[in-house]
């Protein structure tokens, strides 16, 4: 997405985590604990990841984006496809997303990246900048 803001990637949290897990510090059930919801999101809002799932290697990771915001009343903190994020962008004045990794075999997911989506004026704003502000 072409208007990506404030990009915090997790993917050091995600390595560390990961190692924990092969190290055995941190059992696999404490990590493949996605519910019910998180993996209906990744079967119909979902989006093919790059590559097996870190833990089983069973199945290729879905990366799931959920939506945050006031500006998006009803529709905060639900999924959304790459295309429905591309329609919000213009839409919206501003909204996080949140792309959550999740293996659909062994239910293993992550926060993958967050960031800030819109237009950067809020939706049915009027006020005109003016210089200096």
């Amino acid at each position: 997405m072409r208007n990506q803001r404030q990009v915090v990637d997790y993917a050091l949290q995600r390595r560390a985590l990961l190692a924990d897990v092969r190290s055995g510090r941190i059992g696999t059930t404490e990590v493949c604990d996605a519910g019910p919801y998180l993996l209906r999101a990744a079967k119909f809002h979902g989006e093919p990841g790059e590559g097996p799932c870190p833990v089983c290697r069973r199945d290729v990771l879905t990366l799931v984006s959920w939506v945050f915001g006031d500006e998006l009343q009803h529709a905060s903190g639900s999924a959304r496809t790459p295309a429905e994020l591309a329609r919000m962008a213009k839409l919206f004045g501003e909204f996080t997303v949140h792309v959550v990794e999740v293996c659909q075999s062994c239910s293993w997911n992550h926060l993958v990246r967050s960031y800030v989506l819109g237009t950067g004026t809020p939706r049915g704003s009027t006020k005109k900048k003016t210089a200096g502000q």
